[in-house]
């Protein structure tokens, strides 16, 4: 790097305002990528459920009543609205909107352990330690903007997921790692975390040092004129003066009958808040549920929630909520074919349960759900054989996984990002787009 451009970072270091870092939004990067978005774009936005921890692919997604006691579980399976395809019977209402999703029953990968899971499922590149590759979420923010006022990369409540250890950003810049709102939307006090400082703080000392800024901008005579020297600074700026970017994440706006409609727990209200942010236009959610690590006491953790409820307020049926609600929305708002929905974890659970009533991480085969946004619904792809322990059918790789995806985003798989160093990295490595997924 020259030394023109180490000046330049130099001074703009010391201009960082304080809380600004929160937002999960960097400096501005030297390097742009040269990678672009295809106009064939199925979805503009997309909302990936993740659920962290591993969820079972056989209490949800890929039951097997004909298998031993100890491998079906104690869970039955219901039918769906679609002839021949059969889940849990904890998720009655995903099932009767099964003509709008697509199940992959024959993921496979050979990380057992979550945060090398998790990086191989949100990455599509099996970690290794000589580079950390982005997150979809933060590729996606790279190659697109969202709009003005809101960043295009938002995790709803967080992004600790894997065990938290994973650098979303990758080797991109940092700019592009989630804006986590770091709140519970079920709280009474919920409130984004840095959309609303304190009094005085945005009109007095960050204006001042926004306009210091463009000041500085102005002597430099440089290619970058043509557009805004800082515009992760700018971005955050316009977060925490725009009254727009603060109704979006305003749930208080819902009517009473819609946020019900989401359910009371966590998942339900932060899929609304994931659906207020597609219609202002972010290109990607994350809503990230924790807690699917099962390893005992399957029954409360997945069905009950807690011993002696009445009603099932678990893990899978709190989804089973929340998804249904979500895909509903969407379609009754004429947003379902323009957003892809994606439900998944690192991981599944061994075909076997445990003595402590729970299972354990099974990586050879699990299962991941799809919907909407050019998504070919009403199918099962791949196969697990009859104990849910490894794939009998169409075994699909995260890499496969990514590669789909990405190319329902209208971003090419093939196409090139560039490490700070200028080392050329594809978006997509070694997999291949699902095709029954593209119809």
């Amino acid at each position: 790097m020259n030394a023109h451009c180490r000046n330049r970072l130099h001074r703009r270091d010391f201009l960082q305002v304080g809380g600004l870092s929160a937002l999960g939004i960097g400096l501005n990067s030297l390097f742009r990528s040269s990678a672009v978005a295809r106009e064939s774009a199925r979805a503009k936005s997309c909302i990936l459920i993740w659920l962290d921890g591993g969820p079972s692919h056989l209490e949800m997604f890929d039951p097997k009543p004909d298998a031993p006691k100890e491998v079906r579980g104690p869970f039955g399976q219901i039918s769906t609205s679609v002839t021949g395809i059969q889940i849990s019977e904890l998720m009655p209402r995903t099932a009767s909107l099964m003509e709008h999703s697509a199940i992959i029953r024959s993921m496979t990968s050979p990380l057992g352990e979550h945060n090398f899971g998790a990086h191989y499922l949100l990455t599509g590149y099996k970690p290794t330690p000589a580079l950390d590759y982005p997150v979809f979420g933060s590729v996606v923010s790279h190659l697109r903007e969202g709009t003005h006022d809101i960043p295009s990369h938002v995790a709803v409540p967080d992004f600790r997921v894997g065990g938290g250890k994973i650098v979303s950003s990758g080797f991109l810049p940092s700019r592009v790692a989630p804006f986590e709102i770091g709140a519970d939307p079920t709280s009474p006090d919920f409130r984004v975390r840095d959309l609303n400082p304190f009094p005085g703080i945005v009109d007095e000392r960050i204006s001042r040092r926004r306009a210091y800024l463009q000041s500085l901008n102005g002597i430099q005579e440089t290619a970058e004129q043509s557009q805004p020297t800082d515009p992760s600074f700018e971005q955050a700026y316009r977060l925490m003066t725009s009254d727009s970017a603060k109704a979006a994440f305003d749930l208080s706006q819902e009517p009473d009958e819609n946020r019900r409609r989401y359910g009371g727990k966590s998942i339900g209200q932060c899929c609304l808040l994931a659906r207020r942010l597609v219609e202002a236009g972010v290109p990607f959610i994350t809503v990230n549920n924790r807690g699917w690590d099962t390893h005992e006491d399957l029954v409360t953790r997945l069905k009950e929630g807690y011993t002696g409820a009445k009603i099932p307020v678990g893990l899978v049926p709190s989804l089973d909520v929340a998804y249904s609600a979500l895909l509903s929305d969407l379609r009754d708002r004429g947003l379902l074919a323009q957003t892809l929905v994606l439900v998944m974890g690192e991981f599944g659970r061994t075909p076997k349960l445990n003595t402590r009533g729970g299972r354990d991480h099974w990586p050879r085969v699990f299962s991941v759900m799809m919907a909407g946004g050019g998504v070919s619904g009403g199918q099962v792809i791949g196969a697990s054989d009859d104990m849910g322990e490894s794939p009998a059918d169409r075994p699909v790789t995260p890499a496969d996984l990514a590669a789909t995806i990405y190319t329902l985003l209208g971003i090419d798989p093939q196409a090139t990002l560039h490490t700070p160093d200028g080392r050329p990295i594809r978006v997509s490595q070694h997999g291949n787009v699902i095709s029954e997924i593209m119809g």
